[in-house]
């Protein structure tokens, strides 16, 4: 099975109200992928979609040719698909460490005993710093969580998410409310991400999208308007109008 994440014809619908119609798209392995559009567009229903977090009312998602339109959450991360934890409420208490080393004995089976046998499994701890380094995290590994600046919690986040191993990783907006100098630092660190890794990502700030995506889906009214790179997408007049504006990209 390849890791391409896929969709096809999918669709959302509530009543009368379309959150999303007739989406087909294709994730290549190791893209970072953007979904951009005004608000409303139906971004953040598609990332549910793709989750497992709202049945669609019609079409499918794949991952390689296995259909996994019907699957629940869980059995979509342990095939590798994940989004970032809330960890505000589930891990502000702990530490840093503490938290993704709990994240990552979930994945292993050894949630019901960690906190009692952690110490015996030096490999967790390893594999749990080797996490922190790779995000630039290992100075904050014995910081409380909500203690730590949001920017850092944010990247916490992406810790835990990654500590499931997945080999597609879901962002919706994971520079929301994070000051402009710590939102660079965030996708810097998710720009460096190994290639085996895909990253789909929700953004609204189209200068760290045209900086770091390589691929870019346009929403309007829970529909796919253009897809293209990001040179193809600046460039496109009907996206100039509907979202980016001429001022903007003009």
């Amino acid at each position: 099975m390849t890791n391409t994440l896929r969709t096809e014809g999918l669709s959302k619908q509530w009543g009368g109200f379309k959150a999303n119609t007739d989406i087909t798209l294709n994730f290549e392995p190791g893209a970072r992928h953007a979904l951009i559009g005004p608000n409303g567009a139906g971004k953040t229903t598609f990332i549910n979609l793709l989750t497992g977090g709202f049945p669609p009312t019609s079409g499918a998602v794949y991952l390689g040719n296995h259909d996994i339109t019907k699957l629940p959450q869980h059995e979509r991360v342990k095939l590798g698909m994940t989004r970032t934890f809330q960890i505000n409420t589930l891990f502000a208490g702990m530490t840093v460490l503490e938290s993704v080393v709990l994240a990552i004995c979930e994945r292993r089976g050894l949630q019901k005993v960690w906190w009692k046998t952690v110490e015996k499994h030096d490999e967790v701890v390893e594999e749990a710093m080797e996490l922190l380094a790779t995000l630039k995290l290992t100075n904050e590994a014995n910081s409380i969580t909500r203690s730590m600046a949001y920017g850092k919690q944010r990247l916490v986040e992406i810790a835990l998410a990654l500590a499931t191993k997945p080999k597609i990783l879901l962002l919706d907006e994971p520079a929301a409310g994070i000051p402009s100098a710590e939102s660079k630092e965030l996708f810097e660190v998710i720009a460096a991400l190994p290639r085996d890794v895909t990253v789909v990502f929700i953004e609204h700030d189209m200068g760290l999208v045209f900086r770091f995506a390589d691929r870019i889906t346009v929403l309007v009214g829970g529909k796919v308007l253009t897809e293209g790179t990001p040179d193809e997408i600046a460039a496109d007049p009907r996206v100039k109008e509907v979202y980016l504006g001429e001022a903007e990209h003009g």
